[in-house]
């Protein structure tokens, strides 16, 4: 039986007591998953849908958590196995309006207005007006494609003009830790990102470093954030960082996704196949020459915000979009 919201309140208020689900069966443990992720995208939606939902977003994270350890106790196959529907696959058109007005230090007003009269299509948009300012660009590697079943566990953050000459400042990398049971099984994803146990050893959990959230909160509050594919960024801090659906929801932080903007104004992309991933980080830096044919993103949070600067830095110098 589905859920409407007061299920949903219900389910996460719920008090959890993982003892209790020790010795249930596949079945069993997977219902509950589901069960779990259908009230998150609930109340989800109704937060960010209602002015005035009727709670506060603390009772998301901690359902989020509570998943999370449920989905420790069922082991990384099947947290790989499917994807939950918590991960968004792009960021809304209101975000992207958000994010041109942002990119190009216009009202929204202005970019919904002109997409209204021109019937602009993101190329269009994105190459109306030059680039310009400071922005702040992040990266995560994580244990799951899932935000509510998987760990951050490398972050890194820069600040950048979008200028030619533009250097990096304040830039950030750390290592987060993981439940002890990994030591054992291993990182997952280690085949994409190659972060081994070694590296997370005796860090502390994102979910548990307080320093760290309000150091990354802060830093994403003072600037539009630039990633690439920056919906999966968002979907993971709203669930991982307190504080951040908040400061989202009231316009304080404006996601800005530069994949978008490589399949929005590099042509290349709609004469390669999809095989090729042609927007891609790592392919799209090769052909604007910031990677070399025959290297490869590294998979690190820092080293990823600083390649997706450069790349993007080097196309919008070459459609003349940079002040």
């Amino acid at each position: 039986m589905s859920m409407n919201l007061g299920d949903a309140i219900s389910h996460a208020s719920t008090i959890f007591m993982p003892e209790f689900l020790f010795g249930a069966d596949d079945e069993f443990l997977l219902g509950e998953r589901a069960a779990n992720e259908e009230a998150l995208h609930l109340l989800i939606t109704e937060f960010f849908a209602n002015p005035n939902p009727g709670f506060g977003f603390d009772l998301v994270i901690d359902l989020a958590d509570r998943n999370r350890a449920l989905c420790d106790m069922m082991g990384p196959e099947s947290v790989q196995a499917d994807r939950s529907r918590n991960l968004a696959n792009s960021l809304s058109d209101d975000d992207i309006l958000h994010g041109v007005a942002a990119l190009q230090h216009r009202s929204v007003e202005k970019v919904a207005k002109e997409v209204e009269g021109m019937n602009a299509t993101k190329g269009v948009l994105y190459g109306s007006k030059p680039a310009k300012g400071k922005f702040v660009g992040i990266d995560i590697e994580t244990t799951s494609t899932s935000p509510d079943r998987g760990y951050i566990i490398n972050i890194g953050w820069e600040f950048m003009e979008l200028s030619e000459e533009a250097e990096p400042t304040d830039a950030h990398s750390v290592f987060c830790g993981l439940p002890d049971q990994y030591a054992e099984t291993g990182v997952p994803l280690a085949e994409i990102h190659k972060i081994t146990w070694a590296d997370v050893e005796g860090k502390k959990q994102f979910r548990e470093d307080a320093e760290l959230q309000k150091q990354l909160l802060k830093a994403l509050k003072s600037r539009p954030f630039l990633a690439h594919n920056a919906a999966f960024e968002d979907c993971w801090l709203m669930l991982h960082l307190p504080g951040y659906a908040e400061a989202r929801k009231a316009g304080k932080i404006v996601p800005i996704d530069t994949r978008d903007i490589c399949r929005a104004l590099d042509p290349d992309v709609r004469f390669m196949s999809w095989e090729a991933k042609p927007a891609s980080l790592e392919a799209w830096a090769q052909r604007r020459g910031v990677l070399a044919a025959d290297e490869s993103e590294r998979h690190l949070g820092l080293d990823d915000t600083d390649l997706m600067f450069r790349t993007l830095i080097a196309e919008l110098k070459l459609r003349n979009l940079l002040k």
